[in-house]
């Protein structure tokens, strides 16, 4: 693919760019349905765990909110006196990595940084490999106080069979509704979930033109950012202070989409005078590195803000890498489903919850 083509801007439209793309998108579906027939061929089935298994994820590529939505939910199911576990893929580990299953401290270069985030803020028990069901299973027998476990990011896994799976999306919806590489559908939608439902669409933001119509009972969810940042050493400083003073800022984002950051912290009334986009899951040395260049230029700000997901991977560094006075600081993300989502998946998962002996 010719480098600098703006694929993300296109996915939201029908012109001349995904339209080009439409026979490779073809190409794709085709890939789609023969996996699916060699699948169904092969005589294989979906495996089961002796314990609950709720998959999180997404029909659209790039970051629709799954890492919220599973940490939201792991507590949630804490809170309701499950004890989950979490399997995920573990993208943005060192290469080379196989299943692991984090012990006292999850570190992101050997399980992720959005696994290492999920641990880090809801304490469960997690491991990661390509192979969710082997990961799960080794999750199980090390920590057999699980009863219930969260895939994230395990929709297009089959050898995993789940119990509910819940539909991430944000305000693109399905975008132009094509697959990829024409529009950003890992696969058709709507169409029937693996394995069967129930199935149950989470909205992280408000779509921007009417949703595509799906079978799916939907719920919302809102996404604004903390009131304060934190710093490596677990001090605080009010975003409103740095508002209220007209003080610029930097701002940095490793993740899928770096605009939502910016345009969460332009919310709060902050003057960003820098934005460094940096690919998703960008590397501690990455992140550095960009810092330290973008702090050594003339006038360049003193505050730099950034996502949990990108301060996860500088865990344990109390001093920031960074030239002179400048400093970085986090800025934690507030991820509210709306009450009635977790209801469903109350009543979803209730009769699932095991029963004490009498």
């Amino acid at each position: 693919m010719p480098a600098g083509l703006d694929l993300p801007s296109a996915w939201l439209g029908r012109g001349p760019l995904a339209c080009s793309l439409l026979p490779l998108a073809a190409l794709y579906r085709a890939v789609l349905a023969g996996r699916a027939l060699a699948w169904r061929l092969s005589g294989r089935q979906a495996q089961r765990l002796p314990v609950p298994v709720v998959v999180v994820g997404n029909v659209v590529v790039g970051g629709a909110g799954k890492t919220p939505t599973v940490i939201a939910l792991v507590r949630h199911l804490q809170a309701r006196g499950w004890r989950p576990g979490v399997v995920s893929r573990g993208h943005g580990r060192r290469p080379g990595q196989d299943l692991h299953v984090v012990e006292d401290t999850a570190d992101p270069e050997r399980c992720g940084d959005e696994p290492a985030l999920i641990v880090r803020e809801t304490g469960a028990p997690l491991a990661v490999g390509r192979d969710r069901q082997a990961a799960a299973r080794a999750l199980l027998q090390r920590h057999p106080e699980v009863d219930i476990v969260v895939s994230d990011d395990g929709m297009q896994h089959w050898a995993l069979a789940r119990d509910l799976t819940i539909v991430v999306f944000d305000d693109r919806d399905v975008g132009n509704g094509w697959l990829l590489p024409a529009g950003p559908l890992r696969e058709p939608w709507p169409g029937p979930i693996w394995g069967g439902g129930p199935a149950l669409v989470l909205r992280t933001a408000a779509p921007r033109r009417p949703p595509r119509a799906h079978p799916y009972a939907e719920f919302a969810a809102t996404r604004a950012l903390a009131a304060d940042a934190v710093d490596a050493r677990g001090h605080r400083h009010a975003l409103g202070d740095w508002a209220a003073q007209g003080s610029p800022v930097g701002a940095l984002a490793g993740i899928a989409r770096p605009q939502a950051f910016f345009d969460l912290l332009r919310q709060r009334g902050l003057a960003l005078a820098q934005t460094l986009a940096l690919p998703d899951h960008a590397s501690a040395d990455q992140i550095g590195a960009a810092l330290r260049e973008a702090t050594a230029a003339p006038g360049a700000p003193r505050v730099w803000l950034c996502t949990d997901k990108d301060a996860i991977k500088l865990h344990g560094l109390h001093d920031p890498p960074l030239p002179g006075q400048a400093s970085l600081w986090r800025v934690p993300l507030v991820f509210t489903p709306e009450p009635a989502w977790f209801a469903a998946v109350d009543r979803h998962l209730e009769r699932l919850r095991p029963r004490p002996a009498l």
